[in-house]
């Protein structure tokens, strides 16, 4: 059981979109009639979820579309997490927002609501690339929901952008990030474009509809990103995200990425309590269903080997720019790391990949290019 001093997260989703966005493989409905019966059965998860002690100082409310929810609503929701969990004074309140969906009035109330932390889901500042990723807004309800967001007081956002869409050049790419910028964005998030299987992108990609950005664009681009971004103050603080400073970066999120505990609530949602990992079930049917049977919504659960934890821990820490801290990374497996991975970690610091300070070591900007490949290498080592 993790200790109580150890920062948690509480993840809810909502998993309600206007339309589904053909690149998107997270679980979403488009019937909003469901709303009331998914808000009553996300209620009665958190009374029956297990207590553990934990303090929790991140809520994160993602989607499907979460500004498809009233701010009553949200403010419902946040009231019952705040009954069943113990949260800390400075607890972080992200709600994911999406243009065409919110106005200042809307931002106001969210804050209101107790939201501290929006993420604005921009994507892109073109109309031609807005219509490619299947997106419900317009450039200009781009700008207008950055605007709002500025103008209803608050003072953690986070813009996410996508690159890589067929067609989009480096300096069509740096306009984007120009535009952003004139924002004054406390935090940027940038996804590379993927082709999620099974998703209508996916499909249309096989179907030869539209030809994928070939790798070395890709890379360009996302060298041209860390360059720019870098210049005007932002640390990549982990592969895709970017923050002014340390107190900017997506509290919630850091979690996954350093194998903090986490709990998911709602429909698909996974939590992680070392060693174990659960998720809930892929269908609002079957979530409702087993609620209203006064049953934890549970499709599976998986107990992490202790080979899983440290290929999993070597995988997320490798996304950061902190990197693995090699003593705590020993007391916790109660191996030596430089002794168990003294290949991989000569090769890839030869290679300039790899960079060592003191008992530290992290990929720089152009190892993370090649993360999943070079996390490949440790996890074929024996220990």
């Amino acid at each position: 059981m993790p200790d109580i001093s150890e920062a948690a997260g509480i993840y809810i989703h909502i998993p309600f979109c206007v339309r589904k966005c053909p690149y998107c493989d997270f679980y979403s409905i488009t019937d909003f009639s469901r709303i009331p019966a998914y808000l009553d059965a996300l209620h009665q998860e958190m009374a029956l979820a297990e207590k553990v002690p934990l303090q929790f100082n991140s809520l994160y409310f993602g989607g499907g579309t979460p500004s498809v929810l009233s701010p009553d609503q949200v403010a419902s929701l946040c009231g019952k997490a705040f009954s069943h969990f113990n949260f800390s004074d400075d607890v972080e309140i992200t709600l994911e927002t999406n243009p065409g969906t919110v106005d200042s009035n809307r931002f106001k109330a969210y804050r209101a609501a107790g939201v501290n932390r929006v993420s604005v889901g921009v994507q892109s500042f073109s109309n031609d690339r807005l219509r490619f990723l299947g997106r419900i807004h317009t450039a200009d309800e781009a700008r207008d929901a950055v605007e709002a967001a500025g103008t209803a007081g608050f003072d953690n956002i986070c813009l996410d952008l996508i690159y890589g869409i067929p067609g989009q050049t480096e300096d069509s790419w740096i306009r984007d990030l120009e535009t952003a910028l004139s924002y004054s964005p406390d935090h940027i998030s940038c996804y590379m474009l993927t082709c999620e299987p099974g998703t209508p992108l996916d499909n249309d990609r096989l179907r030869a509809r539209f030809k994928p950005m070939d790798d070395q664009n890709l890379g360009a681009l996302f060298r041209a990103t860390g360059r720019f971004l870098s210049e005007r103050g932002y640390d990549r603080y982990e592969i895709s995200n970017f923050a002014r400073c340390p107190a900017k970066q997506s509290r919630h999120n850091s979690k996954y990425w350093v194998s903090a505990p986490y709990i998911g609530l709602g429909v698909s949602a996974h939590s992680f309590i070392d060693p174990v990992r659960y998720w809930n079930h892929r269908s609002v049917e079957d979530y409702i269903a087993d609620i209203s049977n006064e049953k934890l919504p549970r499709a599976g659960n998986e107990l992490l080997t202790r080979q899983q934890r440290i290929i999993e821990e070597i995988f997320l820490r490798l996304r950061t720019g902190q990197g693995i801290d090699m003593d705590a990374f020993d007391r916790k497996f109660g191996i030596s790391f430089t002794e168990v991975f003294q290949d991989p970690v000569s090769c890839l610091t030869v290679r300039g990949l790899l960079k060592i300070s003191g008992r530290r070591c992290w990929l720089n900007e152009e190892g993370m290019l090649f993360h999943d490949g070079i996390a490949a290498m440790f996890a074929r080592m024996e220990f």
